[in-house]
């Protein structure tokens, strides 16, 4: 602390002030914990020399010290695997970058692949911590701090090739006519060219049974396979981070109390904010006690979110069903989701919001309010509960309920995919709530389209195209019990031959002030095995109650 200065006041300072005090006048920060500048331990930060040595020996010496702050000035520093020690913290100061080298003979590696005996249950990239840039395991009390940039240039995007025989559910339909007949590809521009994960990483940042960790004001270039894998981590804060990678920006997994706020993430060809429950740690752990808000995800051109142009030329997407960059609950959902909030998001050019267990986990008491979504390019709103049990023989059958969406305004939705809520005979989701919905599709379906009866893929990887055609435009529900629509509308930017709402097996339906736009002599609703129906104040359609019925269109 600065000699003179009131001790409360220090602490009420924010933590670049309290730091760029320390360094300048080299006092000890708060508490007499100082500052160790990643220089005096030998690190140049030329781009050129690893400094991966001096990097973590000033770690090392922060946490044996009892903890403290270990800074990076104005530089580029060169390194492989960067260890984290608890009660620590990485400052990267204005200017600062730290680059992940490119391993090779003479060159240097990151550290080894730990073995994990789940790692058959999940993908590789999720089963693995110690092959990261920077990873942290059994920690307390670990921060990393801006404003500078982790830059993930010698990092690999994928993971090494099945490590057991495909199966169906293992990826989507669109990859192949079973879901499992291409295996894992190399994306353009990967610096990995083999099958072998030797002496490579795949994660900026890996993080695995940690507790109290913050993660603020930060960049990501390029973030491997993840930018972030936290597993088993609780009471994390992501705040004011900006990530702009080809893959997965937060996977948030068997993760509880946890903040994301006024973060953007731009991930082209994969999820932005994704929060998963998967069986990496041997047992099935719910994600839950989430916020996510304030946040913004896309999937624009890679590296054109943080130098600002936003390009738009590529369409990747490892599904071929174009640019990802969403907000998700799943795929990988062996423990469930419970407690989840996501309020006051935007999503732009980007799928929409996938809330999906498929893996015998419970995902309940979700509420999203005030998204604002435009160019979607698959369903706005995809609620699915599947059969894929990837787990442990005698994974069960999950559920999804009580989710309550509300406040969402949509434009240009990619008029192949209505908004999708879809259980399982039997297995119906349950008790969802869609308020004060505004959706604009881009149009084009077809009578043909409006007559099909889609399949249930009960064992499929979780993706709206899994059904193919979509026989509604606006709402498609089957095997739903308890659905409560009020307030919504939705309309299309060129005709439209499909109903607005198909139902299909559901019970308990009670659409209040629904408005939709439709062609000439096509119908507001088709139900299909519905049961206890109501309609109240909704354009162009008495107030109607159905107790039951087999097949009507109204």
């Amino acid at each position: 602390m600065l000699p003179g200065f009131p001790r409360r006041s220090w602490r009420l300072l924010p933590f670049p002030l309290r730091a760029g005090f320390c360094l300048a006048t080299g006092a000890p920060d708060a508490g007499g914990a100082p500052v160790r500048d990643v220089r005096a331990f030998g690190a140049r930060g030329d781009g050129a020399t690893p400094d991966t040595d001096a990097i973590n020996r000033a770690i090392a010496a922060a946490h044996d010290a009892g903890g403290g702050t270990v800074f990076f000035p104005a530089g580029n520093y060169l390194s492989f695997s960067v260890r984290l020690r608890s009660r620590v913290a990485l400052y990267l100061g204005p200017g600062a970058t730290l680059l992940a080298a490119t391993p090779g003979p003479g060159a240097g590696s990151y550290d080894a692949v730990e073995p994990n005996e789940w790692d058959q249950y999940q993908d590789f990239g999720h089963s693995h911590w110690h092959n990261s840039l920077i990873w942290g395991e059994d920690l307390t009390d670990v921060s990393i701090l801006g404003p500078g940039r982790i830059d993930g240039r010698g990092l690999t995007r994928r993971g090494p090739g099945p490590r057991r025989e495909l199966r169906a559910g293992d990826m989507p339909l669109s990859l192949g006519p079973d879901g499992a007949a291409i295996p894992d590809v190399l994306l353009p521009g990967d610096p990995n060219q083999s099958d072998s994960m030797d002496g490579w990483a795949n994660k900026a940042i890996a993080l695995k049974s940690c507790r109290n960790v913050l993660l603020r004001d930060f960049a990501i270039l390029r973030g491997g396979h993840f930018a972030l894998l936290a597993t088993g981590v609780d009471d994390l804060t992501i705040d004011n981070v900006r990530v702009d990678t080809v893959r997965d920006g937060f996977d948030i997994d068997c993760c509880r109390n946890v903040r994301v706020a006024d973060c953007t993430v731009n991930t082209p060809n994969d999820d932005a904010i994704v929060l998963k429950s998967s069986y990496a740690l041997g047992s099935a752990r719910a994600t839950e006690n989430v916020t996510i808000t304030n946040c913004r995800v896309t999937g624009y051109d890679p590296g054109s979110m943080l130098d600002g142009t936003f390009r738009r030329a590529q369409q990747l997407a490892p599904d071929r069903d174009r640019v990802t960059g969403r907000i998700k609950c799943g795929t990988e959902s062996n423990g469930g989701f419970r407690n989840i909030a996501v309020a006051d998001c935007v999503f732009e050019r980007s799928r929409g919001l996938a809330l999906e267990t498929v893996d015998g986990g419970v995902l309940e008491d979700v509420t999203v309010t005030n998204l604002t979504m435009r160019e979607i390019t698959t369903a706005p709103l995809f609620l699915r509960l599947g059969n894929r049990a990837r787990g442990p023989a005698g994974t069960p059958v999950g559920a999804i309920r009580r989710v309550w969406i509300s406040q969402v305004t949509v434009s240009g939705a990619e008029p192949r995919y209505a908004s999708l809520l879809c259980g399982l005979p039997g297995r119906p989701i349950e008790d969802v709530a869609l308020r004060d919905i505004r959706i604009e599709y881009q149009g084009g379906g077809t009578r043909e389209d409006a007559a099909v009866e889609p399949p249930e893929n009960e064992r499929s990887y979780p993706e709206p195209s899994m059904f193919g055609p979509i026989p509604a435009y606006g709402l498609y529900a089957r095997h739903v019990r308890n659905l409560s629509v009020r307030d919504v509308s939705v309309g299309f930017a060129a005709p439209d031959l499909r109903p607005p709402v198909v139902l299909d097996d559901v019970s308990g339906a009670g659409f209040e002030g629904f408005a939709a736009q439709r062609a000439p002599g096509v119908p507001l609703f088709v139900l299909r095995g519905v049961r206890d129906f109501a309609a109240r104040a909704c354009a162009g359609l008495p107030d109607t109650r159905r107790d039951s019925v087999a097949r009507e269109a109204l």
